[in-house]
């Protein structure tokens, strides 16, 4: 296989993968103190705080008052929370506690007031011999929101002249060890992402206190790279929509906050974490924030209206991005909202270098690759004069039998179409609808698989556009939608299966505005066809661990087919299997498509010829971002170029035993933990696994 040019984005990778190689595990020490701040940023703090330079006085004035000395300890031998705080059995007094040692830190690292240094140190050592463990729903959870405060609290003491003696420093240690890291250290990414963003920010701040490298760099990679929904990337999608946009407001800004209160650790310890992926950081927060204060921002799914209150979780990120030159605008206004009641949130966010502001040069961006995407993406196409209209209730079998003698259209309009077993698509006929609103349901009493099959081994000429597969048991997305996600559900359904017995059998198919979703078997999987479009669609959530097995079912599945193209489309969050996968097929084109947070690779080529991805977005896939396998002969004329390809899990690009192949062009960054962003390889290797 050819190996040729390639691009990376040498800064700030390097430096990244630089702080979180192996390599560098235990060999660079760490600042101290050095969770939130260091202690240039807390003398600076300190000196506006004294000369009364606003906001900082104020939030002082408002955080000593927060603090007052009469806070009684009650610390517990077995915290116990449960779900929505049920039962609730000392999680309130460790959260209490967290906060008013990180509090009484801080007054004391301002006044020099021994009395506050006094109050930390007695909740530190009021826990740290009693806590023995974490039980019920929460556990995890909990530990998360009070360990990085905790830390926080401690590094300040530990290095100042707090009084704080070695033994009860050494005792703090033993519970972060014992009691705290084990609970966290499998993270939680199954669960909705700002628990794994809690976890990564505490880990963070456990492995500064106690001196491990190692950690730190677990922490860092998982921000990176987690399953499911621990990452960052699993948790900010490329427009700025979070994975808690339809859940409710006040989770997807904890979300925010946690993930951002992780890169302000990492950026204390000289690792940027907020810059990554065009400021990924700065793009989630700009659209939460813009919704809130009411923007109207595209989603995909419908955004929560639930506790769309504010929270004080906005100046840390408005303060770093506005002094690094990046303009927010909508959060620099929810900034201005919640600052007239903040207090340690402002404090927190002081740093040196906020002294010497940036011009702002630049703004968080929505990626327009493969954006927007799907039923709604562009208004309906006009039907044809003849079309059949069906409204909800009546027959689509029918009227497409209807259409197919005059090659007609089937229009479905708004509202939920029920089907009482699976379609069978005739030739000839386009099948429409009115976008986002008009969804086709198979009813899960029919038992049957897949939504629409093709009525004859040789199907041609159809068209399936502006309408909505809906795979899942129901249609009604409940409160929180991560709830019931399809490897959840233990159901085989799936949306379009294509299916024929020799190649070129089935002919001009065009997908457009298609969205299918949910689905644990294929979203959609053609066989045997030549001249197939896919325009605009989204394929989400499809591909789970039905029969006949994991990483076999995908979003978009294509074998034996040729004369392809895929295109300004969005191929995302398959749970265990890639977003777009081609067995035996030639003639392929992959252009300007998302390809995002699938549990396998990104894109998978196996046994096939003349296929060119060129020009998409391949992010945060759980394998590489692209795979060009060898099985038996490999692939052949393979192009991969010019594709913003970052943050995968494996490789960039990883090809093997193939003829004639190129990987040229392409931007990557924080693919693996390796320099080497691409493995490109004439060696016949077979992936086992």
């Amino acid at each position: 296989m050819k190996k040729c040019s390639h691009i990376i984005m040498v800064l700030a990778v390097m430096a990244l993968l630089t702080s979180i190689s192996p390599s560098h595990s235990f060999a660079q020490k760490f600042i101290h103190p050095g969770v939130d701040q260091t202690s240039k940023d807390l003398e600076y703090m300190k000196k506006m705080v004294l000369t009364g330079e606003e906001p900082y006085k104020s939030a002082f004035e408002r955080l000593k008052t927060a603090s007052d000395t009469t806070f009684t300890v009650r610390s517990h031998t077995h915290v116990l929370r449960g779900p929505y705080g049920r039962p609730n059995i000392g999680g309130d007094d460790l959260s209490k506690s967290a906060n008013m040692a990180y509090n009484y830190a801080l007054v004391w690292y301002i006044t020099n007031d021994k009395k506050y240094a006094d109050k930390a140190i007695e909740i530190l050592n009021a826990w740290s011999p009693v806590l023995w463990d974490f039980d019920y729903n929460d556990a995890k959870l909990l530990a998360a929101w009070t360990g990085h405060m905790l830390c926080n609290a401690a590094e300040i003491l530990r290095y100042t002249n707090s009084g704080w003696q070695a033994k009860d420093i050494g005792i703090f240690t033993n519970m972060l060890m014992t009691v705290y890291y084990p609970l966290m250290r499998y993270y939680y990414p199954q669960a909705n992402g700002n628990w794994d963003g809690a976890i990564i920010h505490s880990i963070m701040a456990i492995a500064i206190f106690t001196d491990n490298r190692k950690m730190f760099n677990n922490a860092v990679d998982h921000f990176l790279h987690a399953p499911f929904n621990g990452s960052l990337f699993k948790y900010i999608y490329p427009n700025g929509q979070c994975q808690e946009t339809m859940r409710d407001q006040a989770h997807v800004q904890l979300g925010l906050g946690e993930f951002a209160g992780a890169a302000q650790i990492a950026f204390t310890q000289g690792v940027d974490l907020f810059s990554i992926a065009n400021n990924r950081i700065a793009l989630g927060y700009e659209y939460t924030a813009g919704f809130l204060l009411g923007s109207k921002p595209h989603s995909y799914g419908i955004i929560s209206e639930r506790a769309k209150d504010l929270r004080d979780d906005y100046e840390n990120v408005y303060r770093h991005y506005t002094s690094h030159g990046v303009d927010m605008p909508y959060t620099k206004r929810a900034a201005d909202s919640v600052r007239p009641k903040a207090g340690r949130s402002i404090l927190t966010s002081v740093r040196v270098r906020v002294a010497g502001a940036k011009a702002i040069t630049e703004i968080a961006k929505a990626s327009t690759i493969g954006y927007i995407a799907g039923a709604g993406a562009t208004p309906p196409a006009k039907a044809s004069a003849n079309a059949i209209v069906v409204e909800p209730g009546q027959s689509i079998q029918n009227a497409l039998n209807a259409a197919a003698k005059t090659g007609g259209w089937v229009v479905i309009k708004s509202g939920v179409h029920t089907l009482p077993t699976t379609l069978k698509l005739p030739s000839g006929v386009t099948l429409s609808g009115d976008g986002l609103a008009s969804i086709l349901f198979l009813n899960p009493v029919s038992e049957a698989r897949e939504a629409i099959v093709n009525a004859d081994d040789d199907l041609h000429d159809v068209t399936i556009r502006d309408l909505v597969i809906e795979c899942a048991t129901r249609t009604e997305v409940p409160s929180d939608p991560n709830s019931t996600r399809s490897y959840r559900g233990g159901y085989n359904r799936g949306g379009i299966l294509f299916r024929t017995k020799k190649e070129g059998q089935i002919k001009n198919i065009n997908l457009i505005n298609l969205t299918v979703q949910n689905g644990t078997y294929n979203g959609v999987f053609i066989n045997g066809a030549s001249n197939l479009t896919f325009l605009r669609c989204n394929f989400n959530e499809n591909g789970v661990s039905v029969a006949p097995g994991q990483k076999l079912m995908h979003n978009l599945l294509l074998t034996h087919c040729r004369g392809v193209n895929i295109k300004d489309s969005r191929l995302a969050t398959s749970p265990l299997g890639s977003g777009i996968a081609l067995d035996h097929c030639r003639d392929v084109s992959i252009t300007n498509n998302e390809v995002a947070r699938n549990g396998y690779y990104g894109i998978l080529i196996s046994e096939s010829k003349n296929v060119a991805v060129k020009g998409n977005l391949i992010e945060a896939n759980d394998r590489s971002g692209v795979m060009a396998e060898f099985l038996h002969a490999g692939s052949e004329n393979v192009t991969i170029g010019n594709n913003l390809i970052h943050y995968n899990t494996g490789f960039g690009v990883e090809c093997y035993g193939g003829k004639n192949n190129k990987v040229e062009n392409n931007t990557y960054a924080g693919n693996g933990n390796n320099i080497n962003q691409q493995k490109v390889s004439n060696e016949k290797v077979i992936i086992m696994e």
